[in-house]
């Protein structure tokens, strides 16, 4: 009786407090960290094949549909792992804020919308959808076999700027490739480090990360030379597309933001890394969409 009464009372929340809930369930906020690659792509493919409209709310509806699904997914999937850690159990799920029935409903409508955007984008996008919805999914069961679970994660949300490309090009090209191989290295990078928080508990739980493996020193190693080629990967972009030299500028801070990151993240120091995470990585993205923006204006 008590769990239907419990269950009762999630659905009579008003729609405000249950859009902020399952905002803060797939950490909506995050989304800064890929989208700017994805416009990214977009600006860099209207220099080919200019945009309508419709195909930009198409492009940033399949975003947010194909992450919502990604995050919700695996909020479900780690509901009873997030339980036992104190830093997750306060997540929506395992504190009882949201029902593992209303974040199934979440994920299907957001996998829906992800597959109608890209339906209404091309016959190609509609194909391609189901198996980049996979990989984005399957993402929720690696930390379970593979302490390379960083690098997968990097490439499912690498998938992201190919994805805006071809919506708009019905094509690839190399400079393409090298801005998704830059944000594959640069998320699993960050990552790497953020995974830092969890070593014991990965460890008593039997759970894989590569901090939990390897210990963190020789981790933010990984993680570190990961962003070098975050950078070598920007400087093909920039290559590949013959970009003006103004996007150098924009460049250089980036790579001074990850100097300054890892700087901050040390294996006997974990204290700054929240604002690692959440605030200088959200401006390494949001310098590259700028970068990229005043780099097609001057070009």
């Amino acid at each position: 009786m008590d769990s239907i009464l419990k269950e009762n009372n999630l659905y009579k929340k008003s729609l405000k407090e249950k859009t902020m809930e399952y905002g803060k369930m797939i950490k909506f906020s995050h989304t800064i960290f890929a989208l700017p690659f994805a416009l990214s792509a977009v600006v860099l493919a209207w220099q080919i094949h200019t945009p309508s409209y419709l195909d930009l709310v198409w492009i940033l509806l399949a975003m947010v549909g194909a992450r919502s699904a990604a995050m919700g997914f695996n909020r479900i999937v780690d509901a009873s792992i997030d339980k036992k850690n104190p830093r997750t159990a306060i997540r929506e799920i395992p504190s009882g804020i949201l029902s593992q029935r209303q974040a199934a409903s979440f994920v299907v409508i957001s996998s829906l919308i992800f597959i109608g955007a890209a339906t209404l984008l091309s016959k190609l996008c509609f194909f391609l959808s189901f198996p980049v919805l996979f990989f984005l999914l399957f993402y929720s069961y690696t930390k379970r076999f593979t302490k390379y679970c960083h690098l997968y994660l990097g490439f499912a949300i690498s998938l992201a700027p190919v994805g805006a490309w071809v919506a708009i090009t019905n094509s690839l090209s190399p400079g393409i490739v090298f801005l998704s191989l830059s944000l594959w290295t640069y998320i699993a990078g960050f990552d790497i480090l953020y995974a830092c928080q969890d070593i014991d508990f990965d460890r008593e739980q039997g759970l894989f990360s590569l901090p939990s493996k390897i210990g963190p020193r020789k981790a933010m190693i990984v993680s570190s030379l990961l962003h070098v080629c975050t950078i070598l990967f920007f400087l093909g972009m920039y290559l590949s597309f013959n970009m003006h030299p103004v996007f150098l500028f924009f460049l250089t801070g980036i790579a001074v933001l990850l100097i300054i990151e890892h700087r901050l993240v040390r294996p006997d120091n974990l204290t700054h890394i929240d604002m690692v995470f959440f605030h200088i990585n959200s401006v390494v993205s949001v310098l590259l969409f700028i970068g990229v923006l005043i780099e097609g204006v001057f070009r």
